[in-house]
């Protein structure tokens, strides 16, 4: 489904305009949500079947489920190969040995750092003072956080590549599917919305 969808990030700001003519704006969100529209690659009788059985496993938007955003996947940039420097988590301290991951957008005006809770198994690099570790370190797939047997060393830069997954529900319990085609049809609305912890 991820394929066809057309979607993005989206933010919640209020915007006030005072009788001077200048305006006040406040961010209502810490972190944008992304939502996306699925029903534009849905069109086969086998891929609208798909659908529906997915649909009524989640039970509508009762349970999530894990979504690939096709352009934004990656700690690295798109079309670049996953290293374990990609993203910085934080700084050793000596005693500190979990760090949630998080991807950076930006470098210099306000950089935004976004929590990343669903990484792909197997797909987390990880590296300490920029030297890559291959033990001593795990990574919970179900919040995004990676914990050391031993805290980093302090001073050392914790650095991090990884593929990543949108945690998602259904945001609709209804389809409207329509199978006016031969052997084929559409659901012209399938809305999928980011589930924030």
């Amino acid at each position: 489904m991820a394929l066809g969808a057309r979607g993005g990030p989206e933010r919640k700001t209020e915007v006030v305009s005072l009788s001077s003519g200048r305006e006040e704006r406040n961010a209502r969100w810490a972190h944008s949500r992304r939502r996306w529209n699925a029903g534009y690659g849905v069109k086969s009788l086998a891929a609208l079947a798909g659908v529906v059985a997915f649909f009524e496993e989640r039970r509508g938007r009762l349970y999530g489920f894990r979504w690939r955003d096709r352009l934004d996947h990656s700690s690295a940039t798109p079309g670049v190969a996953v290293t374990a420097t990609d993203q910085a988590l934080g700084v050793g301290d000596g005693a500190r040995t979990a760090f949630p991951l998080v991807k950076t957008y930006g470098t210099s005006y306000a950089p935004y750092s976004r929590p990343i809770a669903k990484p792909v198994g197997g797909s987390v690099r990880v590296a300490v003072g920029g030297v890559e570790l291959h033990a001593g370190v795990a990574v919970d797939t179900a919040t995004g956080v990676v914990t050391f047997s031993a805290p980093p060393p302090v001073g050392a830069l914790v650095t991090a590549g990884f593929v990543f997954d949108v945690p998602v529900r259904f945001d609709t319990d209804r389809l409207d599917i329509d199978l006016s085609a031969f052997a084929a049809g559409e659901i012209p609305s399938i809305p999928v919305v980011e589930i924030r912890p």
